[in-house]
């Protein structure tokens, strides 16, 4: 084992009805941990995602609404769930920007307090493109020497990517063989997500801003100043709730300095406002 752990590392892998982090719903989950010592363990489980899963999806992934008709709902494995990546760092294969976001929905959408944020996330598919540019198939080839069977399977997926990240410290001298490293190398940008979707994130002061669209890289309080509106639109589209809850702790804190700006300069007129009635 190349990697060198402080914790264990939970690398994870989902299929879903769809690609949208909002309206679909995750259909299979498979994670493997792997602890300091190197010893493995394993969570898989086919879910009902209480939706019909398209015909062009299930054709992907083979998973069918027949099979998955008696399995749990997300909600319903939960504590088993939070148990398994209780203490964990994540990784996985373009988890960054698909299946981080869409656990972290299903998370606030079932009423988990699990808060992902506070781990480390390494996105193989990230250090990979850094790399050589390919596909999880590819790199598996590249990387390990042989085939990918089973592809779209979530276990075979998660597997994969365990395997691809540990040759990947091998191969690289300059990677580094620590979480907190790969988290930093495998993320993508040159800003720090503050969402797991990357709609907003910290500039370089540490200052929350917008990470897309028209106000890409203006600041969440600019924006309130300017296009008031703009944070009701957010809040009320078809964003995922971990960003609407991010944006509404940004906004919170917008608030909460503008009132505390207004009530010292209240205090400073009415001390003035003294001064020159004694003077």
């Amino acid at each position: 084992m190349n990697i060198k752990l402080k914790k264990s590392l939970a690398i994870f892998d989902l299929e879903a009805t769809g690609l949208s982090v909002t309206n679909d719903r995750i259909v299979e989950i498979a994670i493997v941990k792997i602890a300091p010592d190197g010893k493995r363990s394993e969570f898989h489980k086919r879910l009902n995602p209480e939706q019909a899963i398209p015909k062009e999806v299930s054709e992907i992934h083979g998973i069918y609404d027949e099979d998955i008709k008696d399995a749990p709902t997300f909600k319903q494995i939960i504590p088993e769930l939070e148990a398994f990546i209780e203490n964990t760092d994540i990784a996985g294969y373009n988890s960054n920007k698909f299946d981080l976001p869409m656990l972290a929905e299903e998370l606030l959408r079932a009423g988990s307090e699990i808060d992902l944020s506070t781990k480390n996330h390494i996105d193989v598919q990230n250090i990979f493109h850094k790399m050589e540019q390919r596909t999880l198939i590819a790199a598996y080839a590249f990387y390990c020497n042989k085939d990918l069977k089973n592809a779209h399977s979530a276990m075979a997926d998660a597997d994969a990517t365990w395997e691809v990240l540990d040759a990947q410290i091998s191969k690289y001298d300059e990677i580094q063989d620590d979480v907190p490293f790969l988290a930093n190398f495998s993320s993508y940008g040159n800003v720090s997500r503050l969402d797991f979707a990357g709609r907003l994130a910290l500039n370089k002061e540490g200052v929350e801003i917008y990470n897309f669209g028209k106000h890409k890289g203006k600041t969440i309080k600019d924006v309130s100043i300017a296009e008031p509106g703009y944070y009701g639109w957010m809040m009320d589209a078809d964003f995922p709730r971990y960003t609407k809850q991010c944006l509404k702790k940004a906004m919170d804190k917008v608030k909460a300095a503008q009132k505390n700006k207004a009530n010292a300069e209240t205090f400073d007129d009415k001390l003035n406002a003294l001064k020159n009635k004694f003077n």
